[in-house]
């Protein structure tokens, strides 16, 4: 006699057990992952800006303004849409004159010169720390993370 195929019942549920298990594991990891992800978009996104308005300031001939209102955690180049920080990411400025700012709006001035006024603007999370560090006399922008 040949004995019925199948499985047994705890089999199945020792399969379901390790799925779930598996499932949960990886949830847990790519939320990680996406937090990080969100907070290099955002710094990416202000480098970018930072680099237009430069750009637009020795193009135009003009001063061009980016403005950071650190409550709302948005940016702008001034009279254009404004951006908003992904979610959980604080924001602060640390000026060479004023210290540590974190209330109110700031803003960058860039010359037509290529020259910018204005200090390193910081992003953080509970985790890790971004500083966008910006050379006022040629222009550059330099980012550096911090776990």
């Amino acid at each position: 006699m040949k004995k019925p195929g199948g499985f047994t019942l705890l089999e199945l549920m020792i399969v379901l057990v390790l799925i779930s298990l598996m499932l949960g594991l990886s949830a847990a990891l790519f939320t990680k992952t996406t937090g990080k992800s969100s907070m290099d978009a955002s710094a990416r996104d202000i480098i970018a800006a930072v680099r237009n308005a430069r750009v637009l300031a020795r193009n135009n001939g003009s001063i061009q303004y980016m403005v950071f209102d650190l409550e709302t955690r948005r940016y702008s180049l001034e009279g254009r849409s404004e951006k908003a920080l992904g979610p959980g990411i604080g924001l602060k400025i640390i000026d060479p004159l004023q210290g540590e700012v974190i209330t109110g709006k700031y803003r960058l001035t860039f010359h037509p010169g290529g020259g910018m006024e204005g200090g390193t603007i910081v992003l953080s999370d509970p985790n890790r720390r971004i500083n966008i560090h910006m050379d006022p006399v040629i222009g550059a922008v330099e980012m550096k993370a911090e776990s």
